[in-house]
């Protein structure tokens, strides 16, 4: 699926893709990932995106993968959009150090649809290599509740770099992204987010 259609997302039911990843005919990788969160909802998992702010508490999202954080932008009123994170974390047994540059939701997806779609947390950004000044990729977060929690469907588009040069064609994006990342990306996200659905309940219960 390719970045323009992330409206579809916002369709009854689930895509055909939901927990994988796939090569787009421009060479970008498409990356999907799933995680049932029990006894989470969509405006937890927005309030902890502007919650988080330290090191530790980076840890506590993934201990083992998770290295170091820091946030540029504002802290302590729960808004994160504008605000940019920097982090070291493993993916697919590489340290990566990257930048996520969380933006509205409103410019990737129709938010007039969320509330007839059951849409209730969207958390999108624009991520790239933190030591460079060049952006390489998408993520969208979205949630949907249910009647257990809610399910987190995550979706990242690799490849769609800024400036354009520095991938212009299909063998430079796919260079640039092997399946590799795809499979380690899966799996990290996946892993994330169950730790955090394990303390989120808890910990926003005592916080708020």
């Amino acid at each position: 699926m390719e970045l323009a259609r992330a409206n579809d997302l916002l369709k009854p039911g689930h895509l055909e893709l939901e927990s994988g990843y796939t090569r787009l005919p421009d060479g970008q990788l498409h990356v999907a990932a799933w995680t049932t969160m029990f006894q989470c909802t969509g405006p937890m998992v927005d309030w902890w995106f502007g919650f988080l702010e330290t090191t530790e508490q980076y840890k506590w999202w993934h201990p083992k993968d998770h290295v170091w954080c820091e946030w540029v932008g504002e802290r302590g009123t729960g808004r994160y959009v504008g605000g940019t994170h920097h982090v070291h974390e493993y993916i697919g047994g590489e340290l990566l150090k990257l930048k996520i540059h969380f933006r509205d939701p409103a410019e990737y997806l129709d938010v007039t649809q969320f509330a007839s779609a059951g849409v209730t947390a969207a958390v999108c950004a624009r991520v790239g290599p933190l030591e460079a000044p060049v952006w390489a990729g998408h993520l969208i977060h979205l949630c949907r509740d249910t009647d257990y929690g809610c399910e987190m469907r995550s979706r990242f588009w690799l490849g769609d770099t800024d400036p354009p040069e520095l991938a212009p064609d299909r063998a430079a994006r796919t260079a640039l992204f092997p399946d590799a990342v795809g499979q380690g990306l899966v799996k990290h996200c996946h892993e994330e987010m169950s730790y955090l659905a394990g303390f989120l309940p808890e910990l926003h219960a005592r916080e708020t």
